[in-house]
């Protein structure tokens, strides 16, 4: 049994959410997310709430179960309030700047990075070192954001490089003398 999967998906006010043709359609005040329903999980949308549950009583039906409640719980988040993610570049001359629909990040690299923001994303960057990503969609905000990381992953030894805000680095000790 999943725990997280018994549980149905409120919907709030202003979110409406309909089944059409196996896609879960919810639309809200920041915007409209689908999704594809799988054959495995039978949806039911029964007054303000969604119930998701088995299909059947395979294996992996109940793998499933857990996941799909999850991402409809993430489209009715994502169009009511929305994601986002914090992003900390740290390192000497390492900065970052949003230029519209583009991010340029200057990372020790002898020419500049330049990032296209994908649509229905926004970044921002309130100071040199800080970068914020956010949108109504958890999947492309996470991946954008590992994108970003990716060009500077922190290193052990300094720290220097791109991490998520509240990210512990494992800091290693030095060569001895």
């Amino acid at each position: 049994m999943s725990r997280i999967g018994k549980r149905a998906v409120a919907i709030p006010s202003g979110v409406e959410a309909k089944i059409d043709n196996g896609t879960l359609t919810v639309k809200g005040p920041k915007g409209t997310l689908s999704l594809g329903l799988s054959d495995l999980i039978d949806y039911k949308i029964e007054g303000d709430e969604i119930a998701v549950n088995p299909a059947n009583d395979t294996q992996k039906a109940r793998s499933y179960w857990g996941m799909q409640r999850t991402l409809v719980s993430n489209l009715v988040e994502g169009v009511t309030e929305g994601f986002s993610k914090t992003l900390e570049i740290s390192g000497v001359g390492y900065r970052a700047q949003a230029q519209g629909k583009t991010l340029k990040l200057q990372l020790g690299y002898s020419h500049d990075v330049d990032i296209a923001v994908p649509e229905g994303l926004e970044v921002k960057t309130p100071d040199q070192t800080t970068v914020i990503i956010s949108g109504i969609d958890k999947q492309a905000v996470g991946q954008l954001a590992a994108e970003i990381r990716q060009w500077r992953k922190p290193e052990p030894y300094k720290g220097k490089g791109i991490k998520y805000q509240g990210e512990y680095v494992f800091r290693k000790e030095g060569k001895k003398k």
